[in-house]
């Protein structure tokens, strides 16, 4: 979800790579959502949700580490011009997806109800121009109180916006001193949100919906895990680097096993999984980033990962979920255990990573190199 590095600075591969091996989890942690009834039963890549709050560290990083020392003859137009181009033509790309896909279930709520074709469009309108859908209102077409419930994922799009606003006009400006403070004050509130049971399960799995405490959860979330990749990207050139070998293999299985872990209830305590989320977020994040710019890729095969699983990272998160949509509706009209329907989930992994892949080869990337060359005529 990042702009790409100035040429003049070196590319944080590894970064790039685990990006997209965080964004394949998701893929697998929504699917696992059709077969169960709470996060506290999901079995399959159950704090797969966590993977958001990596996002956000790894944006922060990257966006500081690119800018923080570029702002001398840069306007704060044209920052949020590039974050436009990088981010928009993918997030249309979901919403036609998302609109397809709603048509072919009938264009109904996930009570049934039917829902006219004109609320459907401009449920798209208002996801393109990521103005959320209010609970209860015409916009909430599924029924689910979806902040977009046209594509629910860009839900995280619309707080990346809201985070590279706040760097650009905030955050950039703080001293380190001040960026350090506010990073462990944004750190108590994930641990106070998690721990102190806000959303009712003891977890991160917020930001998704305008109800209650979940967008506040998700503020929360966003301004520590912004914070803390900004903080880290001002620090790294001042503090020891630390080299693994094979560091993004290490990285990746530590990723794949933190939001692999089930629900943590030990012994009847499920204050337990609010620790354990709060540490992954808080500790255990910003290390993984860490280490990860601070290797590089010795081998062909660790660069054809990296390079790979990056390019496909984002294209996969915006599009995935509608084929996602289908798929619960199979799913639940047809009663399907996981056994019966894996197949056809193992198929929906592979061809959304093949699509996120034809998406960014023949459309993405061509249409963010044309409308630079036309910003930069244009100014």
């Amino acid at each position: 979800m990042n702009d790409p590095l100035p040429h003049s600075k070196p590319h944080y591969h590894l970064i790039d790579g685990l990006r997209g091996v965080a964004a394949i989890i998701v893929v697998i942690y929504h699917l696992g959502e059709g077969f169960c009834t709470s996060p506290a039963d999901l079995w399959l890549a159950n704090h797969g949700y966590l993977a958001v709050q990596f996002f956000f560290i790894l944006s922060g990083f990257v966006l500081g580490y690119s800018y923080d020392d570029r702002w001398t003859g840069m306007t704060s137009r044209v920052f949020l011009r590039r974050r436009i181009i990088r981010l928009q033509p993918m997030v249309a790309a979901g919403v036609v997806l998302g609109v397809a896909a709603y048509f072919m279930q009938g264009s109904v709520t996930w009570s049934g109800e039917h829902i006219s074709p004109i609320w459907v469009v401009l449920a798209g309108i208002s996801t393109f121009f990521m103005i959320p859908a209010w609970v209860g209102s015409p916009l909430e077409i599924r029924g689910n109180a979806e902040m977009f419930p046209v594509n629910g994922p860009l839900w995280s799009l619309f707080f990346e916006y809201l985070g590279s606003l706040a760097y650009c006009l905030a955050i950039r400006r703080l001293s380190t001193r001040a960026l350090a403070c506010l990073t462990a004050v944004a750190a108590v509130g994930v641990g106070g949100f998690a721990i102190g049971n806000a959303t009712g399960y003891y977890h991160l799995g917020v930001g998704w919906s305008l109800s209650g405490v979940i967008p506040w959860g998700g503020a929360i979330c966003m301004l520590f895990c912004f914070s803390a990749g900004f903080l880290m990207a001002r620090l790294f050139n001042r503090l020891p680097r630390l080299e693994v070998r094979g560091a993004f293999w290490w990285c990746a299985a530590v990723i794949v096993i933190l939001l692999s872990m089930p629900y943590v209830d030990y012994g009847g305590c499920p204050w337990l999984n609010g620790i354990y989320e709060t540490i992954c977020v808080v500790f255990v994040f910003p290390l993984l980033v860490w280490i990860a710019a601070s290797g590089k890729t010795t081998d062909s095969v660790t660069t054809f990962a990296c390079n790979f699983s990056g390019d496909i990272s984002y294209p996969l998160y915006a599009v995935h979920y509608p084929s996602l949509y289908l798929f619960y509706a199979w799913v639940w009209a047809n009663n399907l255990t996981w056994g019966e329907a894996w197949p056809v989930a193992a198929a929906l992994v592979a061809g959304n990573i093949l699509l996120a892949w034809l998406l960014l080869k023949f459309y993405d990337a061509p249409l963010r190199k044309w409308l630079s060359r036309k910003g930069k005529s244009g100014r």
